[in-house]
């Protein structure tokens, strides 16, 4: 079957520019009416009969029978036994992007994750405390595809952070488990793995159940219904983000061989029909080029369909003014992976302030973030790169504010508070305050 990719071309010159950029841009991240209520039914469901709730999804949506849910838990023998398993390429890959992306996570805790304080001149300690969460569970996709890479960048993380407990669940469709993932589980550090998926082990984690227990916080992507779930309990636990659709905007001057470029577009419209690849480069010609190598490369792509798909329904091919215009335009967008194909790509990043992660150089391809490059692969998706950043140590970590004030500062500070409570009206405040003074 041939298959035909045509992202919509368009030029900043034209006056048209502006209506047909949004429109193409746009995408709406509220979730269909139809699967919130479903989601609301499987969470009320779940956090009321616990287990029995949960088996009974997993067999309806994953088509996995069991007698009980404590018979879905994976052994950590399991774990070990699927990595010692694997062939020595996979084995070796595996361990070394998970050393990598702990390097990176260890660096990133030792920058800005440890407890501070100092002391006033009157002997007062002030400070913060940083300390992990107990318990977080990771949701790892497991419908369409198979994503070992996301146990790596959500579990890794978290043990750096100092999580103790670490409960992963993921749908194994018809009782499929893959190697990889169990593997990915056992090199990371997971303490505890479920076979079950979709909304119903979001509130599994959420609320506890019988078997699974209640986490803090919950982090990882899904589908429509794991997102969902994830807004519906946010409150009850912490979660990372609602994630959308993958996206990547590659910034290329043109000095990088076309097909690059193609294939890097390619590397997120596989994901899904809804995945977003654009094109920001002031060389009208040059994307004639790209244009040539994605009909040229589209046949041999095993997702040729999802990819064109992706690609004609929200692709799109820009012609700047120059890059200067290009990175304006960048971030407005606020893309998921930012790739700066250039000759000169440290000219332009000062010029970038809102992307998940920004990829410089011909050769820094998205996908070697994706998998092994050490940086976080959970990005902030659908602009929310304006205001949010990757996962990372921080996510798995929350701090306590250390006051210990001095018979001294109590004086002062005193003083001060019994103004301001007694402005407020509030009595109990001044007194308390109050009190403490010597006269």
């Amino acid at each position: 079957m041939q298959f035909v990719a045509a992202p919509v071309r368009l030029s900043t010159a034209d006056d048209t520019f502006e209506v047909e950029f949004s429109a193409r841009l746009h995408w709406s991240a509220d979730t269909d009416a139809a699967i919130e209520q479903r989601v609301a039914g499987i969470l009320a469901d779940v956090r009321e009969r616990g287990d029995a709730a949960v088996l009974e999804y997993t067999q309806r949506f994953d088509g996995l029978h069991a007698q009980g849910l404590p018979s879905l838990e994976l052994k950590a023998s399991e774990l070990q036994a699927a990595f010692d398993g694997l062939p020595a390429a996979q084995r070796d890959a595996l361990t070394a992007a998970a050393a990598r992306v702990r390097r990176y996570h260890e660096a990133q805790k030792k920058a800005n994750g440890e407890s501070w304080s100092y002391r006033d001149d009157d002997g007062t300690l002030l400070g913060q405390k940083v300390t992990p969460l107990d318990r977080v569970g990771i949701y790892v996709p497991g419908g369409k595809a198979a994503y070992p890479s996301s146990v790596l960048m959500n579990a890794i993380p978290a043990h750096v952070a100092g999580v103790q407990d670490i409960i992963m669940v993921v749908p194994t469709p018809q009782g499929t488990k893959n190697p990889l993932v169990l593997a990915a589980a056992h090199v990371a550090g997971v303490t505890r793995a479920f076979t079950i998926g979709g909304a119903q082990a979001v509130a599994a984690l959420a609320y506890g159940t019988q078997t699974i227990p209640k986490v803090d916080k919950i982090t990882g992507p899904g589908n429509a219904y794991v997102a969902s779930a994830k807004k519906h309990v946010f409150g009850t636990v912490g979660i990372d983000m609602i994630a959308g659709p993958s996206e990547i905007l590659v910034l290329a001057d043109g000095s990088t061989p076309a097909e690059w470029v193609a294939m890097d577009l390619f590397s997120q419209a596989e994901h899904d029909e809804l995945a977003q690849s654009i094109l920001l480069c002031p060389d009208a010609a040059y994307i004639d080029q790209v244009q040539s190598a994605i009909d040229r490369l589209l046949p041999q792509m095993p997702r040729a369909e999802i990819i064109a798909k992706s690609l004609t329904g929200r692709g799109a091919l820009i012609h700047t003014r120059s890059m200067e215009e290009a990175c304006e335009i960048s971030n407005r967008i606020a893309p998921e992976h930012l790739e700066v194909s250039s000759r000169e790509p440290h000219r332009w990043e000062p010029l970038l302030r809102h992307a998940g992660a920004i990829f410089l150089g011909a050769y820094t391809s998205e996908s070697l973030g994706d998998y092994c490059a050490g940086p976080n692969h959970v990005l902030p998706t659908s602009g929310t790169a304006r205001f949010s950043s990757p996962l990372g140590v921080y996510d798995f970590q929350k701090r306590s504010s250390i006051i210990e004030v001095s018979e001294q500062g109590a004086q002062s500070l005193g003083r001060i508070a019994s103004v301001l409570a007694h402005g407020e009206g509030l009595q109990g405040h001044a007194r308390a305050a109050e009190m403490r003074l010597k006269s």
